[in-house]
């Protein structure tokens, strides 16, 4: 099977005359983040999609929700805020993910999942194949992989997204659901990885790649897996972006966080944008650092984008 690694990335510059609106997927799973006082909607893939809607994007979320109140909050949700639900299988043998989020003094969260739900079982059917055939960027994780059934359909619906599509890789280590095949095989897939500071040694442990300088490190990950981009966040020390053999180190921007779930998603879709439209590396950067750190400030994964923030 061919990666189709070796090529351009997609996107044309802003404002020219063959500007178009890129095409987003968000490819995993769907599930409410559940509070002591209230369940907000989430999921990382989800959040990535919703996020870039947000900044522009024609976006879409390919997920499985449960044939169960919970399920139809979340197509309820979706409509509410002008997403489509085309691309959402309604599973009336599994029900709606959840997670339990419990959160520190700083914001930070800890998640238990619910087992056995919709999003493990997806189905990449012909309706979905569509989509990625026209899809200009597709992200993706390892947490929606835990069970062989989404594992083959994300592996799929990836594999078919064409030549000048950019596949992301949002590493998002959960609980135990990932081993370092899942790791290995979603790096090959790919042309970016997005991992944080705590995520990257637990991989090259998996993967049996030296742990030194973080920099370093990104660099023999790159390597190793033929990355055309590679993005580390690194929470209160700021987050580097390597593109096409460009570092750039973003300072940390001081906010007053009070839950930082969904922050790393945003700062995907807000870099992947950026990237897409050939914005200068260092400006799609900091603007996906400054997305991140206002989603830091609001409770829940994908509160409202203030405008004239992106």
């Amino acid at each position: 099977m061919s990666h189709n690694k070796e090529k351009s990335f997609a996107g044309v510059a802003p404002g020219s005359a063959s500007a178009k609106r890129q095409c987003l997927v968000g490819l995993g799973e769907i599930l409410w983040d559940v509070y002591d006082d209230k369940a907000l909607f989430g999921g990382a893939p989800a959040n990535f999609a919703c996020h870039a809607a947000s900044l522009g994007a024609e976006s879409l979320i390919v997920s499985a929700v449960g044939c169960d109140p919970l399920g139809t909050q979340a197509l309820q949700w979706m409509r509410d805020h002008d997403l489509s639900i085309a691309t959402v299988d309604v599973d009336k043998a599994h029900p709606t993910g959840t997670v339990r989020v419990s959160l520190d003094a700083t914001g930070k969260p800890e998640y238990v999942f619910a087992a056995d739900v919709a999003w493990d079982y997806l189905a990449c059917d012909s309706r979905w194949l569509d989509v990625a055939a026209k899809c200009d960027a597709v992200c993706f994780g390892s947490l929606a992989q835990r069970n062989s059934m989404s594992r083959q359909a994300i592996t799929q619906f990836v594999s078919a997204t064409p030549e000048d599509c950019l596949r992301v890789f949002d590493v998002n280590l959960r609980q135990d659901f990932f081993h370092a095949e899942v790791i290995a095989r979603s790096l090959e897939l790919s042309h970016v990885a997005k991992l944080n500071d705590e995520e990257l040694p637990r991989i090259c442990d998996l993967l049996g790649i030296e742990f030194s300088d973080q920099v370093e490190t990104m660099m023999r990950l790159a390597n190793r897996y033929s990355l055309r981009c590679i993005a580390l966040t690194r929470g209160a020390h700021g987050s580097v972006v390597w593109l096409d053999g460009e570092l750039d180190v973003q300072e940390p921007i001081t906010v007053q966080a009070i839950d930082t779930v969904g922050a790393g998603d945003a700062f995907s879709a807000a870099l992947i944008m950026g990237i897409l439209n050939r914005v200068p590396l260092s400006e799609s950067h900091r603007r996906a650092a400054l997305v991140a750190a206002y989603v830091c400030t609001q409770r829940g994964a994908v509160p409202s984008l203030p405008e004239g923030l992106f």
